[in-house]
């Protein structure tokens, strides 16, 4: 069985973006601006939360799918690629996740 991995996923969120065709949800999303597709992470944030408060398994794992899914058409929305994400992550593991917070500019 093959993996179905973040990056297959960004990879269809990109194809689904450039489509002509108005059957997909991910363009719909994407048309209605940074800013919708903003609200829509966030209703999904709060959803997983629930579903990891309530201790459902099942239910968090499918909320944790969709707000994976969403946080990537918000990357996309705003220009940011995954691998720009993973270099900010790759930079963090060079230091203990409490140097690295401390280590963050305040505002």
């Amino acid at each position: 069985m093959s993996r179905y991995t973040v990056h297959d996923l960004a990879a269809t969120i990109d194809a689904r973006a450039a489509s002509g065709g108005e059957a997909s949800y991910t363009k719909k999303l994407l048309e209605k601006g940074a800013e919708h597709c903003a609200k829509k992470l966030g209703e999904e944030a709060v959803e997983t939360v629930i579903a990891a408060v309530e201790n459902n398994r099942d239910h968090l794992i499918a909320e944790s799918a969709d707000l994976l899914y969403h946080l990537l058409v918000l990357l996309k929305a705003r220009g940011i690629t995954l691998a720009d994400v993973e270099a900010a992550l790759a930079q963090r593991t060079s230091m203990s996740g409490l140097e690295e917070k401390a280590s963050r500019k305040r505002d």
